[in-house]
């Protein structure tokens, strides 16, 4: 008997919270259902201005041949690694991947835009040619082989580093054209103290 009014008690006010909730829910998504509506067409981590014409570019036939055709380079590449044979193969394998990785992401800073976009693509590059970097070392042996991948490592640590840098540039030129969005509301409101000048 305990238990059922334990369970009931828990269940009501289980529903008393989600009430509560609910409200708060449908007041704060309404205004920013206007606000989000552009992130709902876009994908995520982007910030997109145009959403309506990116959603065009991702449907458009041009956007699908590029893709398709970025997929066909890369079979024929890996095609051209068959008759290969070792760490020469390998090497060939990681080239055509990373170039299609770095092709794809092109694409989508293509079709997006934006700077975060961009960005991907500086670390899709820097990340592919560590790839490729890393397979070439398996060639050597000892010391050089260590060497060789600690160089690999210090250059797309580097290339990220750079990309990172870029990604930092962009943004702050960025935020400039909000700051302007943000200094539009104080112009309307020292109207109404022009106005009030006017009164005296």
């Amino acid at each position: 008997m305990r238990m059922t009014t334990l369970y009931a008690a828990l269940s009501g006010a289980f529903l008393l919270g989600t009430a509560a909730l609910a409200p708060a829910q449908t007041s704060t998504a309404t205004p920013s259902s206007t606000a989000t509506k552009p992130a709902a067409t876009t994908p995520a981590g982007s910030d997109i201005s145009h959403p309506v014409k990116n959603a065009k570019i991702a449907a458009s036939g041009d956007y699908r041949a590029d893709k398709d055709r970025i997929k066909a380079d890369f079979k024929a590449a890996k095609e051209k690694c068959k008759p290969m044979s070792g760490n020469a193969k390998s090497v060939c394998e990681k080239e055509a991947k990373g170039n299609e990785k770095v092709a794809l992401a092109e694409l989508e800073a293509k079709r997006k835009g934006t700077p975060h976009a961009e960005y991907e693509v500086e670390v899709t590059k820097a990340k592919a040619a560590y790839d490729v970097a890393q397979e070439k070392c398996d060639d050597m042996k000892g010391k050089e082989k260590s060497a060789c991948k600690k160089e690999a490592k210090a250059t797309e640590q580097k290339a990220l580093a750079d990309a990172k840098a870029h990604r930092k540039d962009m943004a702050s030129n960025t935020p400039s054209s909000t700051t302007t969005s943000t200094t539009t509301p104080p112009a309307t409101a020292t109207k109404p103290a022009d106005t009030g000048t006017k009164k005296y």
